[in-house]
């Protein structure tokens, strides 16, 4: 009976080494991969903490040089949506901001005169950016025309009823301008009843050297 006991003892402490063992090793694997897939997320949060794209003034695609100026601008979307400009990534003139309005936004002008003297007024080295809103052509004279084609604009001489353009130039340039978009209003192709999509800008504007 003594015999037996003894081995029944020896039988149940092995079962009992044995399960324990087993467990231990599972256990040890789990933690194994609980870690490792740890150390995997937070290697790859790392990785795209490490490869998202910098901010750029404005939101602009890519850095300016030293002393230029980072800009970009939009048209407006049909007449519903106001034109946005922001230059060294302060927002200048948008929606949001509820100063903008019908026609071509440099200022608030109602009537084509103030828009001329307004025009007239700018002196030599200044960065002046424009933007449609709904139509911005209309009331548009020659003199007009030809006060903005001297800041820089090439299209400004066909800019027609409710085609989008946006124009960065500036008083006293002696080329034309590189920073400009226009695209046409045309039924066939216009993206909203009436009107075309809205266009945008972006760049960076050399600054004026002493």
């Amino acid at each position: 009976m003594r015999v037996a006991g003894a081995a029944k003892l020896v039988v149940a402490v092995a079962v009992f080494l044995l399960t324990f063992y087993v467990i231990s090793q599972v256990f040890e694997i789990k933690m194994d991969a609980s870690l490792g897939n740890l150390f995997a997320r937070s290697a790859l949060d790392a990785v795209v903490r490490s490869t998202k794209p910098p901010r750029y003034k404005c939101g602009i695609s890519k850095a300016c040089p030293e002393k230029h100026f980072a800009f970009k601008m939009a048209s407006g979307a049909a007449n519903v949506v106001g034109p946005k400009i922001c230059l060294e990534d302060n927002v200048l003139m948008s929606g949001v901001k509820n100063n903008v309005g019908r026609g071509i936004n440099i200022a608030l002008v109602n009537d084509v005169a103030p828009f001329i003297e307004f025009l007239k007024a700018i002196q030599d080295g200044t960065i002046v950016l424009m933007g449609t809103y709904d139509d911005g052509a209309t009331k548009l004279n020659d003199e007009a025309r030809r006060l903005i084609a001297e800041l820089g604009s090439t299209s400004i001489t066909h800019l027609g009823f409710r085609d989008n353009w946006v124009f960065c130039g500036g008083k006293g340039i002696k080329t034309k301008s590189p920073f400009e978009q226009h695209i046409k209003n045309n039924k066939d192709t216009n993206k909203y009843e009436g009107w075309p999509e809205v266009v945008e800008m972006e760049g960076c504007i050399p600054q004026k050297q002493d």
